[in-house]
């Protein structure tokens, strides 16, 4: 098959039984020819009919000699769920992708808004707002790896102030003493001008 078809023919009769399943497609109703089809899942008609094919035999469609399909079954359709629930299609898998993306840029946006809040509601913050927090990103080779915050010394070490901590899409605003340091952490830090130099050379990390 084509690379544009690599979600096969089974994953298209399953994404058309979900939507079967689900109302999305009514029973009774008449769905689109091969053609159609084909141009809305970016396949070839033959993917199609194969697809088609499969449904036909579980009685959840019947075909007409035109080609006209026609939804027979949304009980057959359920059925023909439960029993390839192994499968995954790209379809949803995509939808999936999508939600994931835009909650983590929400997460983005909050964390950013908090951050600016934290500066600006602080006393002590207030003072270091002419410098911009800095991100740095512990390496698989920084010595600070497996050590809490509070092994670190960090203000007495670098004269910087750790604010918060990221890790993944987590993010723990001004982190407690116990916590220890992971690979890939993001440590956001503000203090003087000289703070990156500073904080690079003490975690051996590089600026995020």
């Amino acid at each position: 098959m084509l690379d544009s078809e690599k979600a096969g023919y089974k994953s298209i009769a399953l994404d058309i039984a979900q939507k079967i399943v689900s109302g999305e497609i009514p029973v009774n109703s008449k769905i689109s020819g091969r053609s159609l089809l084909a141009g809305q899942y970016h396949v070839s008609p033959e993917t199609i009919r194969k697809a088609m094919g499969l449904l036909k035999e579980e009685k959840i469609v019947s075909v007409s000699q035109g080609k006209e399909v026609t939804i027979l079954s949304s009980s057959h359709a359920y059925d023909y769920i439960t029993k390839n629930n192994y499968l995954k299609t790209a379809y949803s898998l995509k939808q999936n992708l999508q939600q994931l993306l835009q909650e983590k840029q929400a997460i983005d946006r909050k964390f950013d808004a908090l951050l600016i809040e934290i500066i600006e509601a602080s006393d002590r913050m207030q003072n270091l707002k002419p410098y911009n927090p800095i991100e740095l990103k512990i390496g698989e080779n920084s010595k600070v790896i497996g050590m809490t915050i509070g092994n670190l010394q960090f203000w007495q070490n670098t004269g910087a102030t750790i604010i918060a901590l990221r890790r993944g899409i987590q993010v723990s605003i001004s982190p407690g003493p116990h916590v220890v340091i992971n690979e890939g952490d993001v440590l956001v830090v503000v203090g003087d001008e000289k703070i990156y130099e500073q904080t690079e050379r003490f975690i051996g990390s590089s600026h995020s």
